[in-house]
């Protein structure tokens, strides 16, 4: 077969349905539509002689050609968006765009008032527009380009994704300062457990980290309060006698008493996640690098 008998414009088109597993997912990631997809896998098929996916409960499952093929479909791909990122010079001074984040509430007050205060200075022209984004959908955007980064737990399936480790938080128990318990230098678990609780949680319903530490030891603790956002939780622990399991680094930002946890619960892990495209781009490598700077 010769080069110039097949459609170079087909193979970002493989390389979406490998990654995604799904005919609709990767006509969003490419900003196409699902039938341009069908189209597209229709005459690949004919050129390279070969289903490439079969249809199966999982997905759309690769053949023995399409996995041969792939590392070096994917490596040709990166190797000209590197050459094509190359060719464009990147003035942070004066860069006008957008910077989309995902992050939750807690991470946008750790981060934003520091991130915008160096924006200020350095690249005026950028803007910065921040929202969550669900973790089911977090590859996905981010691989379409409505997305820059995303901050969030490490998400160990999604291949197509570099991932940095900003920072961990270990998490503490929160009271107010004049809490009947504020005096003691340190909170037994009983004593944890007979406080009321506030849950923090995007969901209507389930158990948190702190819940699942203290099944595992066969407790439970009493939830009197379930929010969404972590924001309001400490601003009812300083009206209350409410019990705030809280990371550190939010924590520290209230006058309030803070406790080490009389239990074992896996810290806060921070990750930054940017999609593999992007990864020798000039503004995302120079943003990337101002994001984890600011939280060493």
């Amino acid at each position: 077969m010769q080069l110039q008998q097949v459609d170079m414009n087909l193979f970002p088109v493989l390389e979406a349905i490998y990654n995604e597993r799904n005919l609709t997912r990767a006509a969003e990631q490419l900003h196409i539509t699902q039938p341009a997809v069908s189209n597209a896998l229709s005459r690949l098929r004919r050129t390279l002689d070969d289903p490439l996916f079969t249809r199966t409960p999982a997905g759309m499952t690769p053949t023995p050609l399409t996995e041969s093929i792939m590392p070096r479909v994917q490596q040709a791909l990166n190797l000209l968006g590197t050459s094509l990122s190359e060719q464009r010079r990147f003035d942070p001074a004066t860069e006008s765009r957008t910077l989309r984040l995902s992050m939750n509430d807690m991470a946008e007050t750790l981060l934003l008032p520091r991130l915008l205060e160096r924006l200020e200075r350095q690249a005026p022209g950028i803007n910065v527009e921040s929202y969550y984004v669900p973790r089911d959908r977090l590859a996905q955007e981010l691989a379409a380009n409505t997305l820059d980064f995303g901050l969030d737990i490490p998400l160990a399936t999604a291949t197509q994704l570099h991932q940095q480790r900003l920072t961990n938080d270990r998490y503490l128990c929160m009271l107010r300062s004049d809490h009947p318990l504020a005096e003691q230098t340190s909170l037994t678990l009983e004593q944890y457990l007979r406080l009321e609780h506030i849950h923090v949680s995007s969901r209507r319903s389930g158990p948190g980290l702190v819940d699942i530490a203290l099944n595992k030891l066969g407790r439970r603790r009493d939830i009197k309060l379930r929010v969404q956002h972590y924001r309001v939780a400490p601003l009812v622990v300083l009206r209350t006698d409410l019990a705030l399991t809280v990371p550190v680094s939010l924590a520290n930002q209230y006058s309030a008493r803070l406790f080490e946890l009389p239990f074992q619960i896996p810290q806060m892990d921070w990750h930054l996640l940017w999609h593999k495209n992007q990864h020798d781009d000039p503004a995302s490598r120079w943003l990337r690098e101002q994001l984890m700077e600011l939280f060493v």
